[in-house]
């Protein structure tokens, strides 16, 4: 039976990267969520709108990421892990479909289970192809 790698050391500044990011992004969705409360029995569009911009954001992030033109190594931790990571909420968008059969609202349940998907998945798409649009047209000469 083989032993186990050592565990790397953890670095402080990375663990403070994530956990200031994860803060804030859990303060934005909270604040949002409290502007805009859902109705039981209704889409709870708070929640879809923060996964859906929070999944248009990782598509920037990453975009600029691959793109080399965020280099510093406590970005990505900070926003992807920590700031969108705490933003965007798998777990509530679960209990929210619960919550939404459970009512009688099985349509509602089903609009936003698949809605939500495709969304998050055209966030992402446009979120990067925002990216590469924006930094082809600065690439190009006038």
């Amino acid at each position: 039976m083989s032993a186990r790698p050592p565990m790397p050391p953890v670095d402080p500044a990375l663990l403070a990267a994530i956990s200031l990011g994860g803060g804030l992004g859990a303060l934005l969705r909270y604040s949002i969520g409290t502007w805009w409360p859902t109705t039981p029995g209704h889409v709870p569009w708070s929640t879809l709108v923060v996964n859906v911009t929070g999944c248009f954001g990782i598509g920037v992030l990453m975009t600029l990421l691959l793109q080399g033109r965020m280099t510093h190594r406590l970005l990505r931790p900070f926003l992807g892990v920590g700031v969108l990571g705490g933003y965007t909420t798998f777990s509530t968008y679960s209990l929210e479909i619960r919550t939404l059969l459970e009512s009688g609202a099985v349509l509602e349940a089903l609009g936003y289970l698949g809605g939500t998907l495709i969304a998050a998945f055209t966030g992402v798409a446009l979120g990067a192809g925002a990216v590469r649009w924006v930094t082809a047209r600065q690439a190009t000469p006038r």
